[in-house]
């Protein structure tokens, strides 16, 4: 089968460019303007997040996720700090090591069953305050949605905002799908981001339909300090960075993240409730946003994927994971399910 034209269920990074953004991007590449941010595009961009979520913020673009996160954590920690995560957590698991090399802290990582961090989790980490032989914990990062497809809502980062702010620490949020959690949540941006009291927000859309780029967003100015000096140090300084900045500003301002998220989340349901009472199929977390994790027969894993790419999670049980894009489609969802039954009754 060839899989440049099939869409499975591995990534939605693995989907294309939405023809909105594709086409914003066309319109941007016309004539010459400032590099490095200081054009008109990148200009409206900063305004249509501060649109979504205050005025007194500041935002700055870079080119990947992994950037966003490590430049995020960079601006609010020292190397004598710890950074407190889900031991599922995308800084944790997928980014090869960055978050510790660049930033030269600590990641103290938490067991969860669902990949949300809770107060009580999180405090056994917060000790050794004021003890030179232990790393400082600084800061409090979690994913919006996680890694296991599930979502805070607004109660539960405030109150681990609450709980930094006890101890003297930053709350960072990595929100790489931070459009399918604000349509699970059916609320904006701002409800469980800046009014949840979250510090520094690592903004995505490559996941949901745009080509590159990600945003780091501040939350309070004093926390930025010389973040545009790292990032220029850390390679994530864009000189075309208008190309950043015309597919933010319509990707916002045409209300496509709400659009391909809702559809995303809305084909993840539609897979779920097409699997949920099949038997041999076991469904381990709640399906939430776009993803949805079962423990399926081993025999099975294969010809399916054969088909169908997507990726073990935990081998050892045989536990998959099934996400869903933009451009996932009710056809894709009907013939993997037909695929799937036919191999759990051979």
């Amino acid at each position: 089968m060839n899989s440049s034209i099939t869409r499975g269920f591995a990534s939605d990074n693995n989907a294309g460019i939405h023809p909105i953004v594709l086409d914003a991007i066309q319109q941007a590449n016309v004539g010459h303007v400032v590099a490095y941010g200081d054009d008109v595009y990148t200009k409206n961009a900063e305004i249509a997040f501060r649109k979504y979520f205050a005025d007194g913020i500041d935002v700055y673009f870079v080119l990947t996720g992994t950037g966003a996160n490590v430049l995020s954590l960079a601006s609010l920690t020292k190397s004598i700090n710890s950074v407190v995560c889900a031991s599922t957590s995308h800084i944790n698991v997928d980014e090869c090591g960055a978050p510790e090399k660049f930033c030269n802290c600590k990641l103290l990582t938490v067991e969860t069953p669902d990949g949300k961090l809770t107060p009580d989790a999180v405090k056994k980490h917060l000790h050794g305050f004021g003890f030179e032989h232990h790393a400082q914990p600084g800061v409090i990062s979690i994913s919006q949605s996680t890694e296991m497809g599930t979502v805070y809502t607004p109660g539960e980062i405030k109150a681990l905002s609450e709980l930094a702010k006890e101890y003297g620490l930053y709350l960072h949020a990595d929100g790489a799908r931070i459009a399918n959690a604000a349509v699970s949540l059916d609320l904006g941006f701002r409800e469980f981001t800046v009014e949840a009291g979250v510090d520094v927000l690592s903004f995505g859309g490559t996941k949901n339909g745009m080509m590159f780029g990600e945003a780091v967003v501040f939350f309070n100015r004093e926390l930025a300090g010389d973040f545009r000096y790292y990032r220029k140090q850390s390679t994530q300084l864009l000189s075309k960075m208008r190309f950043i900045g015309a597919q933010f500003t319509a990707y916002l301002e045409s209300n496509i993240w709400y659009e391909n998220a809702q559809h995303a989340n809305n084909m993840a349901q539609m897979l779920y409730n097409s699997v949920k009472d099949l038997s041999g199929v076991q469904i381990t977390q709640k399906v939430q946003s776009n993803a949805v994790f079962a423990i399926i027969p081993e025999r099975i894993i294969k010809p399916l994927m054969e088909q169908y790419f997507f990726y073990m999670w935990d081998e050892s049980r045989n536990e998959v994971r099934w996400m869903t894009s933009f451009d996932t489609t009710e056809e894709d969802i009907e013939k993997f399910t037909s695929l799937l039954k036919r191999l759990l009754n051979r």
